[in-house]
């Protein structure tokens, strides 16, 4: 089975195929350019779920694929995962896709059309933890990269549990979905859900723990059949 794994940025796609080995062969598809390692394409499809969802359907209309992977760094709702840990969402929520009201906000689906989460096959999530030693929960896309204590803390209450943002999620499973193709999303915590604070970040320690996830994880995800759970 092909697995396609979509990252943001270039640092990202080549963090996930150091994993095996960091020798890639680069196959140029209609729209995008994959890094071919095995069974794996490992695709820097652009930063924000609009990018991440056209550079899947591309690669998803120019190739068989049976599993495609959003995976790259985050940020999180620490202490609950710290910096350098590994997140397997369970739920991949979009978190500010709806409208504004004087009574706070309403999601997309609150207004009678679309829908604002998918939920990956709950075995694979499940055999993904396992491997890495992940936690799992909901990891929420946001347009906007949270800056503030106060908007973390309303993400927070909007979603009760959810251990990580990121750009890129809810665009990859929107264009997976519609292919008929499972979808997982796996991130490693560089910096915490808040104020912004670069000082902070580990992007050294998450790219490093990425490359170990996918380490551990290939023969799972390559193995994996939706039809045998």
């Amino acid at each position: 089975m092909r697995v396609l794994v979509v990252t943001a940025v270039p640092v990202e796609r080549d963090a996930v195929t150091r994993a095996f080995g960091g020798v890639a062969q680069t196959v140029e598809l209609p729209g995008a350019a994959v890094h071919r390692c095995g069974a794996f394409d490992v695709l820097a499809g652009g930063a924000g779920p609009a990018a991440a969802a056209a550079a899947t359907a591309f690669a998803l209309g120019s190739e068989p694929y049976g599993l495609v992977v959003s995976a790259g760094i985050g940020g999180a709702f620490t202490p609950v995962t710290p910096l350098g840990s590994l997140i397997v969402a369970s739920d991949i929520v979009a978190a500010d896709l709806g409208a504004e009201t004087a009574e706070g906000f309403l999601p997309v689906t609150a207004l009678g059309f679309g829908r604002d989460r998918f939920a990956p096959p709950p075995a694979l999530v499940r055999e993904v933890t396992a491997a890495t030693g992940a936690a799992s929960g909901a990891v929420l896309t946001v347009s906007t990269v949270t800056g503030t204590a106060e908007r973390a803390a309303a993400l927070l209450a909007a979603h009760p549990g959810a251990l990580a943002e990121a750009m890129e999620g809810f665009g990859v499973a929107e264009a997976a979905e519609r292919a008929g193709v499972p979808v997982l999303e796996l991130r490693a915590v560089s910096n915490a859900v808040g104020p912004r604070d670069r000082d902070a970040w580990r992007i050294g320690d998450a790219l490093a723990a990425l490359t170990d996830a996918f380490g551990k994880s290939a023969p799972v995800l390559e193995g994996w059949n939706l039809h045998d759970h």
